[in-house]
């Protein structure tokens, strides 16, 4: 690890490639939007397939594909998340605050809202509008349903640019320990800091050895297919053994998991397989901020006709819906020139507006 986040590899050609990723702001990634788009299929994935089984009260096959999942699912977003900090992280603090804060605070509050406006009636019937109007207060403390990677987010860019200063070895195992100790304190921020800031910051200080792992893979196909059956024998087995959660055994499988998806993501990019996961990736967040009303839509409606016996199904259907559906409402935001939903807006940037294209999960 380096003071500096970014030059981390010694290799000078993986260098070059990180530098030529990093420094061309326009151009993305191929196996970045891969990896991406297999991490935003599994979140659905997840709230979807837990979402049918607490409403049918009913286990199906997709349950063990989740919990196949859980032990790398997060950290590799996160990890993925602090891959390009090192381009903007000494940029003064209110260009920095407004790519890194006001962007993500602008959809929370829009999305937060929007989502009320959806469960509202039904919070009503249960505990009066009086009690939805608190909840909706809460949110801003506590984060609400599934939006709370992008409440946490900025949290983990202010914090890794005020310790930029410290060597990094040091809050990497701080952060570290955090995970391992799997803090529970009941508050969503406090917990999951804990628990993904590792993620976040590895993905930071060690940028230039994902990549080089990424080149490595790429250059040496058949050996990462053999490195990827190994690690899907050892994560499978020990979530089959209920270990995988264990202080330290959670670390080392979200670290190796994170690999395992990035090196997968490098060979389709390589292969040029599986290109609508890659146009996930590209609309990540389009989709994560989406699908909640597609995913709920569907999973109501599909329980209700009971047309379907088999919950692995109903979750698998609901899942490709939820995806599916939430790429629909962004195109049918943009013919209705609803871009407010999907970009954030001039009144609410607070330093020049950039080029680049409004929504960009990576960065």
């Amino acid at each position: 690890m380096t003071t500096n986040g970014t030059k981390a590899a010694t290799d000078r050609s993986v260098d070059r490639s990180l530098d030529r990723s990093l420094g061309n702001a326009a151009a993305r990634v191929d196996w970045v939007d891969y990896a991406k788009g297999i991490c935003i299929v599994m979140v659905v994935m997840m709230h979807s397939v837990l979402g049918v089984e607490k409403a049918a009260e009913q286990t199906g096959f997709m349950h063990y594909v989740v919990m196949f999942a859980k032990p790398f699912r997060m950290p590799d977003f996160f990890l993925i998340s602090g891959l390009f900090l090192s381009v903007v992280i000494d940029r003064d603090w209110r260009t920095y605050l407004d790519r890194k804060v006001m962007h993500f605070a602008y959809f929370y509050v829009l999305w937060v809202t929007i989502q009320f406006g959806f469960k509202a009636p039904s919070l009503a019937a249960e505990a009066g509008w009086a009690a939805v109007g608190l909840q909706y207060l809460e949110a801003f403390i506590e984060p609400f349903g599934t939006l709370w990677f992008i409440y946490l987010l900025p949290i983990f860019f202010v914090v890794t640019k005020l310790t930029r200063n410290i060597h990094p070895l040091a809050i990497w195992l701080i952060a570290a320990a955090l995970e391992s100790a799997h803090v529970v304190t009941g508050w969503t921020v406090i917990d999951e800091f804990c628990a993904r800031f590792v993620y976040f910051f590895t993905g930071y200080v060690l940028a230039a050895y994902v990549f080089a792992l990424s080149d490595r893979a790429r250059a040496r196909p058949a050996f990462a297919l053999l490195g990827l059956g190994l690690w899907a024998l050892v994560n499978g087995g020990l979530v089959a053994l209920d270990i995988s959660e264990w202080p330290v055994v959670s670390l080392a499988l979200g670290l190796a998991g994170a690999c395992a998806i990035i090196v997968t993501g490098t060979l389709l990019a390589r292969a040029h397989w599986l290109g609508f996961l890659r146009f996930c990736g590209e609309h990540s967040i389009v989709i994560y901020l989406a699908f909640f009303l597609p995913m709920a839509a569907t999973r109501t409606l599909l329980l209700r006709l009971d047309v379907i016996h088999d919950i692995g199904w109903v979750a698998l259907i609901v899942t490709a819906v939820g995806v599916a559906g939430a790429l629909l409402i962004w195109r049918l935001a943009l013919a209705a020139r609803a871009n407010f939903l999907f970009e954030r807006p001039d009144a609410f940037w607070i330093a020049p507006k950039k080029a680049a294209p409004a929504l960009q999960a990576a960065e």
